[in-house]
């Protein structure tokens, strides 16, 4: 059903997909897409695809400049209203990911997490997640990895509501929610 939902919101979207490909072309070059290998569900990984936010500016040593320094005007707004994870769609018509689930992380983090990555990696990953709507950036990996595994125990229809419902809520209002308004339970 996911997938289904994924081609159907696809196509809707296509012309807000290709106003954001070309604003991100214009401001960053080609190619707009951001492909990156992430680690799925069991220990299998995945070719994310995001809108590119940001440059490949280097210092004089030929070292990339620090993400603030690169990220563009277009992909401040594309990621404070998360339409820069809309290619994500892409990846859960695929069935690579759910729309709710753990943020896939690089396979590398999910190796040094130990145990937990492993846990982590027993539910598919979502294009957003409990962690996301529970303070996102301002929380440590600790901590983002401690409420992905509270919902990889919780997980159920009502919460993945909640959480998409959230979701839309800091896609209109461009905010984040804070660690405070999460609920004990999350905590």
């Amino acid at each position: 059903m996911s997938r289904l939902i994924a081609l159907i919101l696809l196509v809707m979207l296509a012309p807000l997909l290709a106003a954001i490909w070309l604003s991100v072309v214009l401001s960053v070059g080609r190619p707009a897409m951001f492909r990156q290998r992430r680690s799925a569900l069991h220990g299998q990984t995945f070719t994310i695809l995001k809108f590119r936010s940001m440059t490949d500016e280097r210092d004089a040593r030929g070292e990339l400049l620090p993400d603030d320094d690169r990220t563009t005007a277009i992909g401040r707004l594309l990621r404070r209203t998360r339409l820069d994870e809309l290619p994500g769609l892409i990846n859960v018509m695929r069935g690579e990911m759910n729309f709710v689930g753990p943020r896939p992380l690089l396979p590398e983090t999910i190796t040094d997490l130990g145990e937990a990555g492993a846990r982590r990696g027993e539910v598919k990953p979502g294009l957003t997640g409990w962690a996301q709507v529970n303070g996102n950036t301002l929380l440590s990996l600790q901590q983002k990895v401690d409420l992905d595994l509270w919902y990889a125990a919780n997980k159920n229809v009502a919460l993945d509501a909640r959480i998409l419902l959230r979701t839309i809520w800091v896609m209109i209002g461009g905010e984040r929610l804070s660690p405070a308004s999460s609920p004990p339970a999350a905590r």
